[in-house]
């Protein structure tokens, strides 16, 4: 005889994680739609993104640099950007001070890719969140909340 499965929520529509969960799937799925003409994955769009945010106010951008910005892991940052390498996106220097490090630049044609997976995401995002209207700004605040709160988990 199988065991009764005791849920907490009484509809899925009560559980934030579940609906976050729907929410992530069908974002990234319009993102990959976006993305596959760039040839970009979302993962190599984040880093790339990274990259240029950090760009904008720092000469010398290294790899942990670009992991720290998104919270992701250092080694599989480090396997992208040699996919992204191997692109000709970027291309990667030694530092003027740390030796163990390397500066990580966007290439010429990184920049054209970028500015052009930027433009498309953000456009598909405004697509995607423009239900909100006026709430997308208690909306993104919210979400800033939960993130900041649960900083220590990464």
């Amino acid at each position: 005889m199988t065991k009764k499965i005791e849920f907490k929520f009484k509809s899925l529509s009560e559980s934030s994680g579940y609906l976050l969960g729907q929410l992530t799937t069908l974002l990234q799925r319009k993102h990959k739609k976006v993305l596959d003409p760039l040839n970009l994955t979302q993962t190599q769009f984040v880093l790339l993104a990274a990259l240029g945010w950090l760009s904008k106010e720092n000469d010398h951008v290294t790899q942990i640099d670009i992991a720290n910005q998104g919270n992701a892991d250092r080694m599989m940052v480090s396997k992208v950007l040699r996919t992204l390498e191997e692109k000709e996106f970027i291309r990667r220097q030694e530092h003027p001070t740390d030796t163990r490090a390397k500066v990580i630049e966007l290439t010429d044609s990184g920049s054209i890719i970028l500015q052009k997976a930027l433009t498309a995401i953000e456009e598909a995002d405004i697509e995607f969140f423009k239900s909100l209207g006026e709430n997308q700004t208690l909306f993104n605040k919210s979400m800033l909340t939960i993130i900041n709160q649960n900083k220590d988990l990464s």
